[in-house]
């Protein structure tokens, strides 16, 4: 604000030199008795002071030339797809900010981008192991190696669901980062749909030893939400849970009612998270050296939750359990 101001002001005392030194010369073409000499030392007054505001704004022009050049050279950089670029914090005060700004979005967007580049890889490594018995499987067959059977048919069929499964699952999460996720929301107990989705786990849940426990408050409110999302998300941490709980041990899965909205939480008795570990784990790929999923599921829960406006979060100690917990906003 100062430096407009002192342009502004600036610009002022020209225009009245300007004008003065009009008047002047036309009192001296028209001959005005006293007047030339009185106006020809305002003139070289103003002119004096319009000299040193000059001077001055030269070098307050060129303070924030520079930076400003190398902020424009900087962006073309960013433009090229150089985001390691950064720029000096110099300048006038307003400068500076711009320029803290500046270092602030090449950071994020470097960010993003090794995010991005992390995420291919992660891809194309998941694409990789599928596509390669589907390949190594249909090529023996087509050899002779093997015979057309169910035995080695088979495990092309679960390769090819693997795919479908991986291809959903990150057509889930483009949509939901996009905010193009459709949702067909209608009035939900989510009670009731807690016992039928935790129905559907008693096979694999006892095959593994691990006991289902479900403690569903009562009288609890109807939400309006995708009955078929929030069972995803209630399938996903159910299945994470029986996965990481050994033999012998529980998943519990509550259900109450907080002030504006109604708390579901998974926990179970298994080996937990490792604490570097559990800030990211509703991140893209991050999965523990234990797991064998492709660690997309808690990112698609985490954007479903999301997606209904509610929120999601987890706490673990290693050895201890996990407890994953979402609510979901009435009204």
């Amino acid at each position: 604000m100062r430096r407009a101001f002192f342009f502004v002001l600036t610009f002022m005392v020209m225009v009245i030199a300007v004008i003065t030194a009009t008047i002047w010369l036309i009192a001296n073409v028209v001959g005005i008795n006293g007047a030339g000499t009185s106006l020809r030392i305002g003139s070289l007054a103003l002119l004096v002071v319009v000299y040193i505001l000059l001077r001055r704004g030269g070098r307050v022009f060129r303070g924030i030339a520079r930076p400003v050049g190398e902020l424009v050279d900087a962006a073309s950089q960013i433009e090229a797809g150089d985001f390691t670029v950064r720029v000096r914090e110099r300048g006038p005060q307003e400068v500076r900010q711009v320029s803290r700004a500046f270092n602030e979005m090449a950071e994020q967007l470097q960010a993003a981008d090794a995010r991005r580049r992390a995420f291919l890889a992660d891809v194309s490594h998941e694409l990789r192991t599928p596509l390669s018995v589907i390949r190594g499987r249909a090529e023996g067959i087509m050899d002779g190696v093997y015979p057309g059977d169910a035995e080695h048919v088979g495990p092309v069929l679960d390769a090819a669901r693997t795919l479908e499964r991986l291809i959903e699952d990150l057509r889930t999460l483009a949509l939901a980062d996009a905010g193009g996720l459709t949702l067909h929301r209608e009035p939900v107990d989510i009670g009731v749909l807690v016992r039928e989705t935790m129905a559907t786990f008693e096979s694999s849940a006892a095959e593994g030893g691990v006991r289902l426990e479900a403690n569903v408050a009562s009288d609890l409110p109807l939400v309006q939400a995708d009955p078929g999302r929030i069972q995803s998300v209630l399938s996903n941490l159910i299945t994470n849970a029986i996965r990481h709980t050994p033999s012998g041990g529980s998943v519990r899965v509550a259900v109450g009612r907080t002030a504006g909205s109604v708390d579901v939480s998974v926990s179970d008795t298994g080996e937990g998270i490792a604490q570097d570990l559990l800030p990211n784990i509703f991140e893209r790929f991050v999965k523990g050296s234990s797991s064998s999923g492709s660690g997309l599921g808690l990112a698609i829960a985490r954007g479903l939750v999301v997606a209904h406006g509610g929120r999601i979060e987890a706490k673990s100690q290693p050895g201890s359990g996990t407890t994953i917990t979402f609510s979901l906003p009435l009204g």
